[in-house]
């Protein structure tokens, strides 16, 4: 069954639901809907949560445990021939036997994955089928226990309300659950990480160089070899360098664009000129990269050379200015709304007094805006921080330690990319150093968002 074609029944189910529980009640009254201690539209909403939700807990733990009873199937049909492979040895074989079954393997595969692969299709179409049975048989039972209670007294209003907010209350718990567990795994890979190197090497060494990891004669020898080359600081400087950059170029052009656009502009132009600048953030930042990679870098590097300077093909600067292009519209855009926010009545009371428009801007409106274009800059700042794409084709891959902008750098996320791509171990220690990377890029965006907030909260006012 086809995607669409299931999301078309689920549709055209909890539709007939809905209205047969709105008829359901209708006719119990008679058509006096007067009477009805809760409208019939919140019977009609009881119905459909009483025969949908068992269905969609049974579809839930479908999806969780599905895959696990079908493995325990496969190993129990394969027997004894299975049982007495090794731990790695038995996951290569259900790893085969999936992409079997999808058609994604080709070549020549052992008899005994191949034999897997058929008994895992049939145990796969057994554990749908139960599923299937099981949640067609609780939203039958659920059907009719709501249909049974139906009546013109029930407080069905307080039960669909109750309901919503638990689902609310659910859509929250998954959002925080799953920051806690982004946060949590990257702890623990981190501290598997600091196994190999220490904190302070880590954070305080001067060369970067993982594809050199060293894992052999002796655990004293690897920590001193591993110590001498996952110094993140060239990483680091490399990361900021070009945030810099790219804010130096988004904060004034985005915000003197929002400022003309919110005081100075015609109507008329607002209309084209806001859309447009917009469409900045919707560009895919492969084709900034390729745009910088192709364009830019090279007129700085010949720029460079006719002023005797030394340019690399791939430089901070190129990176930087790209970037600060691409983050315009999340200053101009964001500072233009705070500060059409502003209230009229204090660029009034202003020119009242006898300020310029150009003085009112300064002193009244750009104070008042300030929070929100804070919030502003710290999103494009953020946003600097975790791009890839554009830092990979135009500014590279060497982590070198530099303020020079016309030298080529790496940041954090591009390593974070590299060092995860590729066969390498998943406990070693280059694909470990990923992690404690992705951790100290999470902790500067977090200490970014509270410093944000701690200036919105000191310098926010209310206007009447």
């Amino acid at each position: 069954m086809s995607i669409w074609l299931t999301i078309s029944a689920l549709i055209a189910v909890s539709g007939a639901l809905y209205f047969t529980g709105r008829a359901r009640v209708r006719a119990l009254v008679r058509g006096e809907v007067a009477s009805l201690h809760s409208k019939q539209e919140y019977h009609g909403a009881y119905l459909l949560i009483f025969g949908c939700a068992p269905a969609a807990l049974i579809g839930m733990l479908w999806v969780a445990f599905s895959g696990t009873i079908t493995e325990h199937f496969v190993a129990g049909q394969l027997g004894a021939e299975f049982d007495v492979l090794g731990t790695d040895q038995r996951a290569i074989i259900l790893e085969t036997a999936r992409e079997q079954m999808s058609g994604t393997v080709f070549g020549q595969i052992t008899s005994l994955a191949e034999k897997a692969a058929a008994i895992y299709r049939e145990g796969t179409r057994l554990v749908n089928s139960f599923f299937l049975v099981l949640a067609l048989l609780g939203f039958s039972l659920g059907t009719i226990m709501g249909w049974r209670r139906i009546t013109p007294q029930l407080r069905a209003r307080q039960f669909v309300e109750k309901a919503v907010l638990y689902l609310l209350m659910a859509a929250s718990g998954i959002a925080i659950l799953t920051t806690l567990g982004i946060v949590f795994s990257l702890v623990f890979e981190t501290l598997q990480f600091f196994r190999f190197v220490s904190v302070s090497d880590f954070l305080f060494g001067t060369h970067w160089s993982p594809q050199s990891a060293f894992e052999g004669a002796g655990a004293e020898a690897t920590a001193a070899r591993n110590a001498q080359i996952f110094g993140a600081v060239p990483v680091f400087a490399g990361t900021l360098l070009i945030s810099a950059i790219a804010i130096s170029v988004a904060a004034p052009i985005g915000l003197l664009a929002a400022i003309y656009l919110s005081d100075y502009a015609p109507a008329r132009v607002r209309v084209v000129a806001k859309p447009v600048m917009e469409l900045l953030a919707g560009i895919p930042t492969v084709v900034y990269g390729f745009f910088a990679a192709l364009t830019v870098a090279p007129f700085f590097r010949k720029s460079g050379e006719s002023f005797g300077l030394t340019v690399s093909s791939e430089s901070a600067l190129a990176a930087g200015i790209i970037l600060g292009v691409m983050i315009i519209p999340f200053v101009s855009s964001l500072s233009d709304d705070v500060i059409n926010a502003v209230p009229e009545s204090l660029r009034d009371g202003s020119a009242a007094l006898g300020a310029t428009k150009s003085e009112t801007i300064r002193k009244v409106v750009l104070p008042a805006a300030l929070p929100g274009i804070v919030s502003a800059l710290m999103l494009a700042i953020s946003r600097a921080i975790g791009e890839t794409m554009i830092v990979v084709m135009a500014a590279g891959l060497a982590a070198n330690l530099t303020i020079n902008p016309l030298e080529a750098v790496t940041t954090v996320t591009v390593q974070i990319v590299t060092l995860l791509t590729g066969d390498s171990a998943f406990d070693s220690a280059k694909t470990l150093s990923a992690f404690a990377l992705a951790l100290v890029l999470f902790l500067v965006t977090l200490t970014l968002n509270v410093i944000a907030l701690q200036v919105v909260k000191k310098y926010q006012e209310q206007y009447d």
